[in-house]
């Protein structure tokens, strides 16, 4: 909000030495959830519900309210961060974030697919590292894009 428009950095460790994917799925969720605060927080007489709040109290539960469930989607939507009450998510094995992070990450990792590229793409990228390698006077090692 001060004007900051650069996140750098993402997934690495000790100054860029060490990259760690869980890391990276956590820097990518904190951002994220960066660029929603960013977008602006609406604050409108509906969305404070200040009426429901008197209603229910201090201790009571606006979960159930129909004003709740109607707005809960314009909120920042955590993928990765357990949002759930702490005797909840005990139940389910208390993973921390870094546990769920890393094994979202292995998860992407096993079952990625990525698309190929377009053989025109592909084409011009080799084409780009042949006159690269020419010019700096490499061998060839052929790579598929």
């Amino acid at each position: 909000m001060a004007g900051a428009n650069l996140i750098y950095g993402l997934g690495m460790l000790e100054s860029g030495v060490t990259f760690d994917y869980g890391q990276l799925l956590m820097d990518c969720e904190f951002a994220r959830l960066i660029k929603f605060a960013l977008g602006g927080i609406p604050v409108t007489d509906e969305l404070l519900m200040i009426d429901d709040i008197h209603s229910v109290g201090s201790r009571g539960d606006f979960l159930s309210l129909d004003s709740t469930y109607r707005h809960m989607r314009s909120q920042s939507q955590a993928r990765l961060i357990d949002r759930r009450v702490r005797d909840d998510w005990a139940a389910a094995g208390g993973a921390d974030l870094y546990a769920s992070a890393t094994a979202e990450a292995r998860r992407l990792l096993a079952t990625h697919e990525p698309e190929s590229l377009p053989a025109a793409v592909a084409a011009r990228l080799r084409a780009i590292v042949e006159e690269t390698e020419q010019e700096l006077g490499v061998a060839s090692t052929a790579v598929a894009f």
